[in-house]
């Protein structure tokens, strides 16, 4: 059952790409709601921004404009459209440039990038997922030999697993194959993910200041 307007002291605004991950994060956290925007949105950065602003508004109508909100997306190639957002509204995201950085963690993942530029990312949502959000997404099951133009600069695929899942990792090397790139997998687990939302969702947390 949803908290109440009453009950509810913090509402945390991510992709859906993450909803699993919050979700677990944020599950025995009484008073703590999750508000996921379209993980489709994924390939379509530029509209990010307005999808969670939309949210935002959803948020206050639904619970108060007291209410403490904290959004679980980093800058996910907005361009700082969502910084600028967030700026305007007072509110915080977590640190990074996009979810691979914050689940590897940010030394892991310049090390990861120093090694190997050409590096195409799968978390366990996009490799569950690869099929229709990167795959039909770009439109190479209609127009495959575009393939090449999308991905002829990668070298490999690294699959940044957040679960000990063979089926997924599977799915993973799948990919990988498919793309005709080498695979690694590292294991991550929530990665920086976890210590952002205990910081954002903790008792006590100062309340945001509501810019109009």
């Amino acid at each position: 059952m949803p908290a109440s307007p009453r009950t509810t002291r913090v509402v945390v605004i991510g992709c859906g790409a993450l909803a699993r991950e919050l979700l677990a994060l944020t599950r025995d956290l009484p008073g703590v709601v999750v508000q996921g925007v379209d993980a489709r949105l994924h390939m379509r950065p530029e509209r990010i921004a307005d999808a969670v602003a939309r949210q935002i508004d959803r948020a206050r109508a639904d619970y108060g404009d007291d209410v403490r909100i904290f959004v679980a997306y980093a800058d996910c190639g907005t361009a700082g459209t969502l910084d600028a957002l967030l700026e305007r509204e007072g509110i915080e995201r977590i640190a990074g440039a996009h979810c691979y950085e914050f689940y590897a963690g940010t030394r892991a993942f310049a090390a990861l990038q120093d090694e190997e530029v050409g590096t195409f990312y799968l978390t366990d949502f996009l490799a569950r997922q690869f099929d229709t959000i990167i795959y039909a997404g770009l439109g190479l099951d209609r127009h495959p030999e575009l393939l090449p133009d999308y991905f002829g600069a990668y070298r490999r695929v690294v699959y940044l697993a957040q679960t000990d899942d063979p089926a997924l990792t599977a799915k993973a090397r799948a990919a990988a194959d498919r793309l005709g790139l080498a695979f690694e997998r590292r294991e991550t687990g929530f990665g920086e993910l976890a210590p952002a939302i205990a910081a954002a969702v903790r008792p006590g947390a100062p309340q945001p200041q509501v810019h109009r």
